[in-house]
């Protein structure tokens, strides 16, 4: 069960948005552009991925994975972004007697 007919042979960055019952919902960037999404059977993931916000690198061809590998540098460097900017977010900005 894939939905990658659509998207042309080359590189990607694969994030996993999420896994329900053995599927994995998974974005695909080529170039910083998003290039689409496909729910893939998780069991052609690396079992160490096999999680929400994990970050692939992932080569299709004729509307196949042929390759895919994890990357857990890039997972936690987008990890870390995301935390950054949600703490800057979620600060509350000074009232006017405290500045």
């Amino acid at each position: 069960m894939t939905e990658l007919d659509g998207m042309a042979d080359g590189e990607y960055t694969a994030v996993i948005d999420a896994i329900e019952d053995g599927f994995a919902t998974v974005f695909f960037e080529q170039d910083g552009t998003d290039a689409g999404h496909a729910v893939i059977d998780a069991s052609e993931l690396p079992e160490e991925g096999r999680h929400a916000d994990a970050i692939l690198s992932a080569t299709i061809s004729d509307a196949e994975i042929t390759t895919v590998d994890y990357d857990p540098e890039a997972t936690a460097t987008r990890k870390d972004a995301a935390q950054s900017r949600f703490d800057r977010l979620s600060s509350r900005p000074p009232s006017d007697e405290e500045s």
